[in-house]
């Protein structure tokens, strides 16, 4: 199965949601827009994510 993020960036938080390739929603968190604390949180969601989409 294939997983999809896609990312709302704001200044402060980013809202994260991974979708299957169905496009259900497998997971749905925010992280502090910081390019480390993001890596983390997709690593942490246990979902390889296969693309993120525009």
């Amino acid at each position: 199965m294939k997983y999809y993020a896609g990312m709302d960036v704001s200044l402060e938080e980013t809202a994260i949601r991974i979708v299957d390739e169905t496009g259900a929603i497998m997971k749905g968190m925010r992280a502090a827009s910081e390019p480390e604390t993001l890596a983390d949180a997709l690593s942490a969601a246990g979902l390889l994510a296969d693309a993120v989409a525009p």
